[in-house]
């Protein structure tokens, strides 16, 4: 029976776990939290599952609170014009449905099925020579935990890294009490705010520790005015921020969220960090190797939703090429190999990620404006956000993105379709990105 350690209990290090233990390998998982400690602490992230992610957990019998989520069934845009109303709004419907689960509900449940099926958790804040200590006692090492001392062992990637400094500056708060958007009121939706040279507001349905919930998650430019919570001194003063800025910037947002509270003391967050594609092997100092994992080897900023679809799709890739190498050594070639295959569907996330991160471009904010006119041009968008290799038929380049838009004009012609689903406004003003 071949071993395998993984240090950190996220999303990827976790599904590889119960991933590889449901295939007979005999599995060490070392976390620095218990079940209890993850249920009771603060919020890690934010996140939406889109189809291609969820169905990964599906495939392993991981899809635990399904029925509990609310059913994500589309994704919206809005753009705020310069007196802060809306120059442009539209409703793109998902193929498949998302769903976001708070982590505190899912990597406890996790843990502690994993416990139960005979694996062994251990608890205990790993650090590198621990990792090194055990190195020689498994047959593969994974690192999953993406902070500290065991991130650096994975060295920067110069050519794949475009940034140097943090990009956003970001603040999550869960809450309960947030109204349906009045355009949609029986539709779950994901809806993405955005604020030309200010930054983004997202706004996602979730299952959380206390039932339903919504995530209200800003990303600001670094030094702008969303860049002003590392003064908030409590979580009741994080909301009262947060709430502010809603009013100010996104006041159509904020007066469905006149009634809402925080879900618990712990359901607030905030913090940067550079996006930055590492090295996939570590050298252990005596001599064993480590292989990185989802965003460990590749962080991006979380603007375009991709954090934990990333770690789910990085997980299924690694867990086929282990079970592939059937009883051959798990080399540095193996190793670099497994991860280029990841790298292949990681990469469009990245360019992606980056470009929106990016000034604003003249022909992306003609897609968005017509977007609210065209829906299967919405829908296209929507669904990208769960392949995002698609984009790269019409999102990048001008004269692309033109041609695209030329052939969606002439089919809805051609198809005699219905006025965009719940436009505002389009075309006027020239809206921004990001």
């Amino acid at each position: 029976m071949r071993k395998v350690l993984i240090v950190g209990a996220g999303q990827s290090g976790l599904q590889l776990a119960l991933g590889l233990q449901a295939h007979g390998y005999a599995v060490t998982l070392m976390s620095n939290r218990t079940p209890d400690e993850l249920r009771c602490g603060r919020v890690m992230s934010t996140q939406v599952m889109f189809h291609t992610a969820l169905q990964h957990e599906r495939d392993l019998g991981l899809g635990l609170w399904e029925s509990q989520t609310p059913r994500l069934e589309g994704l919206g845009i809005s753009v705020a014009a310069p007196d802060h109303s809306r120059a442009v709004d539209w409703l793109g419907r998902l193929d498949h449905y998302a769903q976001s689960v708070d982590q505190r509900v899912k990597m406890a449940g996790w843990m502690e099925l994993f416990a139960q099926r005979g694996g062994q958790l251990v608890i205990h804040g790993c650090a590198l020579p621990d990792v090194d200590y055990f190195a020689d006692s498994y047959d593969l090492v994974l690192v999953s935990a993406g902070k500290g001392e065991l991130l650096s062992m994975f060295r920067r990637d110069e050519a794949r890294s475009v940034f140097s400094s943090p990009q956003r500056a970001l603040a999550v708060a869960y809450v309960h009490g947030m109204e349906p958007r009045p355009e949609h009121p029986g539709t779950d939706a994901v809806r993405c705010n955005l604020v030309p040279g200010v930054g983004e507001l997202f706004v996602i349905p979730a299952l959380t520790v206390g039932g339903r919930a919504d995530i209200l998650f800003w990303e600001g430019v670094p030094d702008g005015p969303l860049d002003a919570f590392r003064g908030a001194t409590s979580p009741d003063g994080h909301l009262a921020l947060m709430l502010r800025l809603m009013k100010e910037f996104t006041p159509w947002e904020h007066a469905r969220a006149t009634s809402v509270e925080l879900t618990d003391a712990g359901g607030v967050l905030a913090g940067r960090f550079v996006p930055t594609v590492r090295q996939p092997v570590a050298a252990l100092p005596g001599g064993g190797l480590a292989l990185g994992v989802a965003d460990v080897v590749v962080a991006n900023d979380p603007v375009t939703g991709q954090g934990s679809n990333s770690a789910a799709k990085c997980a299924a890739v690694y867990l086929d090429a282990i079970l592939a190498r059937g009883e051959k050594p798990f080399d540095e070639g193996w190793m670099r190999s497994t991860f280029e295959t990841y790298w292949a569907q990681a990469a469009h996330v990245t360019k992606w990620t980056n470009a929106v991160l990016g000034p604003p471009r003249e022909h992306v904010r003609n897609l968005f404006d017509a977007a609210c006119g065209l829906p299967e041009v919405a829908d296209r968008i929507a669904n990208g956000f769960d392949d995002p290799a698609d984009f790269e038929d019409y999102f990048y380049d001008p004269a692309r993105t033109d041609a695209y838009l030329a052939r969606a004009a002439r089919a809805a012609r051609a198809a005699r379709a219905p006025a965009g689903r719940g436009c505002l406004a389009g075309g006027s003003g020239r809206p921004g990105v990001g």
